[in-house]
């Protein structure tokens, strides 16, 4: 069943998860401004959104990327950026294009500067707001607070696979672990749905077999990689081959890594801990919360991580079932926590 918000058609199945991103993840405040970044594909789950902040009693600014010139753009409008600086609180709800990197480092750089609580829901579709969205984001930060607190003061991660990956990460005190549960603070936008730790590793040796999906625009064109999945062998940070039977793939995923000199270099390391997520549904922003491990080729986060150094690019590779030892205590067993 349909209601219409604002002229647009809302399946009623997304309120439920747009009440969890208002209410639970972002807290929003009856005093408090809100910008909402939208799109023609994703309208209707920021209508949802907006129309959850306005019960709450919030004022909401939501803005039409297409409504400013075609896409994609080089750089986010600067209507929508002046906005951001005034609010509290802000979502990003749109379908990103090739190219539009750019434009959300514009973006999450205004979030940091003023400390806006920021949703980021780069291309969330109707099951994630049906799924992942509907996650007790309670239990996920409780489970993600445990982890998070073994992890900041342990010196390396491992991580092992049945398919193959044997992977070790290690930890720079210099280097900060940040906790993105759902639970979202003005200290760290985070993704929503949420449910990940991560950090930039002080380095990273080994093999990553990719079974779930990879990230930015190339997750959308080949989806879940289980039956194709991607061979990454990484020597002191670098990715130094990548392997997959589908050839297009690979050399798509290898052109990207190797846009700057620093596309080729692990940037981020993560844990996943949305325990709401059983299996791999071909979507990055979703997929990369399943309990596991996924790292990213590209930029660190410096503003975050402490990290020294900057990329063009970001770009995840997820896996599924994970052994994982922090330090000499394992804390999953084939994809489950055992702490």
């Amino acid at each position: 069943m349909s209601v219409v918000i604002d002229d647009v058609m809302v399946d009623e199945e997304l309120m439920e998860g747009a009440y969890n991103a208002v209410n639970v993840c972002l807290r929003i405040k009856p005093h408090e401004k809100v910008t909402i970044i939208t799109d023609e594909r994703t309208h209707d789950i920021a209508a949802a959104i907006c129309n959850e902040a306005q019960k709450v009693g919030a004022r909401c600014n939501k803005f039409l990327l297409e409504d400013f010139s075609p896409r994609p753009h080089v750089d986010m409008p600067q209507p929508i950026l002046d906005d951001l600086a005034t609010s509290q609180v802000s979502v990003y709800a749109a379908w990103g294009q090739t190219g539009e990197l750019r434009t959300r480092m514009q973006m999450t750089k205004v979030v940091t500067e003023h400390r806006l609580r920021h949703g980021h829901m780069i291309n969330v579709n109707h099951q994630i707001m049906k799924e992942g969205m509907r996650a007790d984001f309670n239990k996920v930060d409780e489970i993600s607070t445990r982890v998070w607190n073994l992890a900041r003061v342990a010196k390396k991660v491992v991580c092992k696979t049945s398919l193959g990956t044997h992977i070790t990460a290690e930890l720079s005190p210099k280097l900060k672990w940040l906790k993105t549960s759902g639970i979202i603070s003005p200290d760290k936008w985070g993704n929503l749905p949420g449910g990940e730790i991560f950090t930039s590793p002080a380095n990273v040796n080994g093999t990553f077999i990719v079974d779930g999906v990879v990230g930015d625009y190339l997750c959308a064109k080949y989806g879940d990689l289980q039956g194709t999945p991607v061979t990454v062998e990484i020597t002191d940070s670098r990715m130094v081959s990548a392997h997959c039977d589908n050839k297009e793939l690979e050399r798509e995923f290898w052109d990207y890594c190797h846009t700057d000199k620093n596309s080729d270099r692990v940037g981020e390391f993560a844990i996943g801990t949305n325990i709401q997520l059983k299996h791999v549904i071909g979507h990055i922003l979703q997929d990369e919360k399943i309990p596991g491990i996924h790292i990213a080729f590209g930029h660190p986060y410096s503003e975050h991580t402490g990290a020294d150094w900057t990329s063009s690019t970001h770009i995840d590779v997820v896996g599924t079932r994970f052994d994982i030892w922090i330090d000499d205590l394992q804390v999953m067993e084939r994809g489950e926590f055992l702490i």
